[in-house]
């Protein structure tokens, strides 16, 4: 039996067999080949195998995701049969070089040729050319491929790190749950892990290395442990751990039809944060207020060209109909740092948390952000919209992204588009500079939302996805809690509102905290917010604002955490 312990970021306990997302070894020697016929043939052979490999792709693909998302797999298959391509491998072929190494060859003139080109269209073929010869290469080689796409049992997904777009496409119907060698409690894949509502367990720093495929896991996301080949005993424990966790579920399901009220009657909103139309229903399911955040970047992700404006409108426009009326937080394209979109082609750089994002990229490439603009402003008919710019750092930039977004709504009411009268114009707090001069941008805004996630690593200097730094993720630094203050005030003096869409939100020991200075809106995974409300209606805000000036005097985060434990929690 084996333990190992990790960073605890999604709670649950699952039991699965791992399935380990281990880059294969396709390393090969060039090789002279004698029998040309017979290595023509493996060549050949290897071809079939990956079209039947692609074929049953897509079609899961398709069944699970829609024909968007499988897109991919069928122009994959396109490549398989292009003529010229298989021609110049069989020629190298023929003149006896081995299959792999005529493979290599060809695929990298080919790659080589489309990223020169002035086309779009052929450079995004690149990444179908790399993905199928690195399926051909891995069949001629007898490695097998892991995909997360033909899974067929359930499992518990071990790798370095998750990208979002992988992430996202994971199937809850297999994966139980995940771990990974990199990453923190704020990282995107342990964000989602929350939003999915599976356990997962990150920054483990060598479960690639010391967990085998296949090996038998017992994952405990509350407590950031993994359990590989328990024994009978420990199996035992951790299923009734299993069944008390359930139970607790259980009991929070009164909480679902009750309004979000504190022990003394006031109201707030406990909201829910989502990457995908389709992550409404446990926002709605877990009784939400709202949709404090709508992640959009996700829409841009796992495909290779930009959504459509009628695309984009038409997943809007689904969220703000299921919602019935109740506030939804849209955040425009957030991309940059770790989110990537390898079709936009950005320039790789030496710190992109710092640099080329968010709307640093929409106010530059506007015609990416006129489209989601222009798609945003014809779903504000159907439902309570409020839209919210992400990484503003000046008054100039807010000011500049509102004016484009006056622009497409003038455009499109002269267009005869029916536009929402009642359109609320927000921005995330997730700079320091901008919660040191909140009191100015809220002479200009609608709301405010205070993305903790992003704030504390840029206060503090820290990486939220370095895991040896991940000591100073310190949601109740003083530092962070006097912005935090800072940006309420403001709102409050200027008749603001002001919400948190960080996971600070959910947080235990801010929850009394954020009450005492009066955060209007708290918005989390859906899998948080019964619990939340459940820890809200047992604290009472007026016995809770005296505290809010020693806490602010406090000099370290442990210091605040002791005084939360030892004079909040108890109060009600």
């Amino acid at each position: 039996m084996l333990e190992i312990q990790g960073i605890a970021v999604s709670e649950g306990i699952a039991f699965a067999n791992a399935y380990c997302l281990k880059e294969p070894d396709l390393s090969f020697e060039a090789v002279k080949v004698t029998d040309v016929h017979a290595e023509l043939e493996r060549f050949k052979a290897a071809i079939v195998k990956t079209k039947v490999e692609l074929q049953e792709i897509y079609e899961i693909a398709q069944e699970k995701f829609g024909a968007e998302k499988a897109a991919i797999f069928a122009a994959h298959l396109l490549v398989l049969e292009d003529p010229e391509m298989l021609a110049a491998i069989e020629a190298k072929i023929q003149t006896g070089m081995n299959a792999e190494f005529a493979l290599d060859e060809v695929s990298t003139m080919f790659i080589a040729m489309f990223e020169g080109l002035d086309n779009v269209y052929m450079q995004e073929r690149v990444a179908d050319i790399r993905d199928v010869s690195t399926r051909v290469l891995a069949h001629l080689l007898g490695v097998e491929m892991v995909d997360m796409n033909r899974l067929t049992s359930d499992v518990i997904i071990i790798a370095k790190d998750l990208t979002p777009s992988m992430t996202a496409m994971l199937d809850t119907k297999y994966v139980k749950g995940f771990i990974t060698d990199i990453g923190g409690k704020t990282s995107h894949s342990a964000i989602l892990a929350r939003t999915l509502e599976i356990p997962a367990v990150v920054g483990t720093k060598h479960a690639t290395q010391d967990i085998q495929h296949g090996a038998p896991i017992i994952l405990d996301g509350t407590n950031g442990k993994i359990i590989v080949n328990a024994t009978s005993e420990v199996s035992s424990f951790y299923r009734q751990q299993q069944h008390l966790h359930n139970e607790e579920h259980e009991e929070l399901l009164q909480y679902r039809s009750l309004p979000s009220l504190s022990a003394d009657g006031f109201s707030i909103e406990i909201a829910g944060n989502i990457g995908k139309p389709e992550d409404v229903d446990m926002v709605t399911n877990a009784g939400g207020d709202g949709i404090g955040l709508f992640r959009t970047e996700f829409l841009y992700m796992g495909r290779q060209e930009l959504p459509t404006e009628e695309e984009q409108y038409q997943a809007y426009k689904s969220v703000l109909e299921k919602m019935q009326g109740k506030p939804t937080i849209v955040r425009t394209l957030d991309i940059g740092g770790d989110k990537q979109l390898p079709y936009l082609k950005l320039a790789t750089e030496m710190n992109p948390f710092l640099g080329y994002r968010a709307i640093r990229i929409s106010l530059t490439q506007q015609e990416i952000f006129r489209v989601q603009l222009r798609a945003l402003l014809r779903a504000s008919a159907y439902g309570h919209l409020k839209i919210m710019f992400p990484m503003i750092a000046t008054l100039d930039e807010f000011k500049m992204a509102k004016a484009i977004l006056l622009e497409e709504k003038q455009n499109l009411e002269s267009d005869g588009y029916p536009v929402s009268e009642t359109l609320d114009v927000g921005m995330m707090i997730e700079i320091p500079s901008a919660a040191i001069i909140a009191d100015i941008f809220a002479k200009e805004v609608d709301f405010f939302s205070i993305g903790t996630n992003d704030l504390i690593q840029y206060t503090l200097a820290a990486d939220r996805m370095n895991e040896n730094v991940s000591y100073l993720y310190q949601p109740y630094h003083p530092a962070v809690l006097r912005l935090i203050k800072n940006v309420i005030d403001a709102a409050k003096h200027h008749g603001k509102w002001v919400g948190m869409c960080g996971e600070m939100a959910a947080d235990e020991i801010a929850l009394p905290i954020l009450l005492g200075f009066g955060l209007n809106e708290f918005s989390m995974s859906a899998s948080s917010i019964l619990k939340t409300r459940a820890h809200i209606a047992k604290l009472s805000k007026q016995q809770l604002m005296p505290h809010n000036e020693r806490i602010l005097l406090l000099s370290t985060a442990s210091e605040v955490e002791e005084y939360v434990k030892n004079n909040l929690l108890s109060l009600s």
